[in-house]
């Protein structure tokens, strides 16, 4: 999970860039002008930034060079604009900018850009030296056992086995093939694993949503792609 700043003065962008990096699993910090902007990078470098060119009161490119200048420009920044000239996008990556992305930005550029851009900022992170891992000494059995340096599952987890694959579950035993497509196997997965949460928490979609760490919304649409009915189980677990 990473952290990312969006920065667009629209709300139906922030809202939906929202909506979309959230459901990639990333924490998402949003601001509207470039003031905002500027007191989200006083607390902390994310890990990337989206940043719009055209704002009301300073623009994107004017804040990066702000960053720059300062010396903040610490983390990839990714400009997005709907009315921008390539003198502009060029001038951005002059400046710094990773990449620029043209508005209406669609959804498989946004994701390809925003990886790369992490990609980008983990490289930048590995590039002094690293110091060696400390050696963590485990007993005897632990070194001589299949797997050793792994965690060991929960005692209580039931494994089972179907085509060669195991999935450890927490009270039942529960099975998934890995000769699946990953697609399809990574379906059942999430069925499973949401059946279960909203079968523990008696149906109650806010506790649920608090458990996996999803927002409600985000929660909802899940659900429904996978074709779980919260409804459903509540009572059947009743």
């Amino acid at each position: 999970m990473a952290n990312i700043l969006v920065v667009d003065d629209e709300m139906g962008i922030r809202e939906l860039l929202s909506e979309i990096l959230s459901d990639e699993g990333h924490a998402i910090q949003l601001a509207e002008n470039a003031q905002q902007a500027r007191e989200a990078r006083a607390q902390g470098a994310p890990d990337l930034v989206l940043l719009d060119i055209w704002m009301p009161d300073t623009d994107g490119v004017t804040l990066l060079k702000e960053w720059q200048r300062d010396g903040l420009l610490t983390m990839p920044v990714i400009m997005m604009s709907g009315h921008a000239t390539i003198d502009t996008a060029v001038e951005a990556t002059r400046i710094g900018a990773l990449n620029f992305l043209e508005k209406p930005i669609a959804l498989q550029k946004l994701l390809k850009a925003v990886q790369a851009g992490l990609t980008r900022a983990q490289e930048t992170v590995r590039a002094p030296a690293l110091a060696p891992r400390p050696v963590v000494a485990q007993p005897e059995e632990a070194q001589s056992a299949p797997g050793a340096g792994f965690a060991a599952p929960n005692p209580v987890a039931g494994i089972a086995v179907r085509g060669g694959a195991t999935v450890a579950g927490t009270d039942n035993h529960i099975s998934l093939s890995f000769d699946l497509p990953l697609r399809e196997a990574r379906d059942a997965f999430e069925r499973m694993y949401f059946e279960h949460h909203l079968g523990r928490e008696g149906g109650s979609m806010t506790r649920v949503a608090e458990k996996t760490g999803l927002e409600r919304t985000h929660l909802y649409r899940k659900l429904k792609q996978l074709g779980v009915e919260p409804g459903k189980l509540a009572k059947k677990n009743a």
